[in-house]
């Protein structure tokens, strides 16, 4: 399939998706014409990276991460090795939420002070 269909599959930009081959997280074929060619097998590689991107990880931990995404669906079996990516990940996640949640109590104590 060729990168429009690929990008109209998915809902990701050529731009994008030109991006992800560069970086080696998908794979591509060149036709006879030089167009790059996708197996259909790549949707499923694409709504995975968007699926990490969604939860907060950089494409630089998507490509450690991806080559360990077995199955069919959605479904991660991480290798052994990125079990600490992942709970770096979560830490990282966590600490987002905390400075969200303080900016939250920043902003609720303003609108308070507003109101009086």
């Amino acid at each position: 399939m060729k990168i429009g269909e690929l990008s109209k599959r998915t809902g990701v930009s050529i731009r994008m998706l030109r991006y992800y081959d560069a970086e080696g997280l998908l794979k591509s074929t060149r036709t006879a014409s030089g167009y790059r060619d996708y197996d259909p097998d790549e949707v499923k590689t694409v709504e995975r990276i968007k699926l990490l991107g969604s939860a907060g990880m950089t494409l630089a931990t998507i490509q450690q991460f991806l080559p360990c995404v077995r199955g069919e669906g959605p479904v991660f079996e991480p290798c052994d090795e990125l079990r600490d990516i992942l709970r770096e990940q979560i830490h990282i996640a966590n600490q987002k939420a905390a400075k969200l949640a303080e900016s939250r109590k920043t902003l609720e104590h303003f609108l308070r002070e507003i109101e009086r």
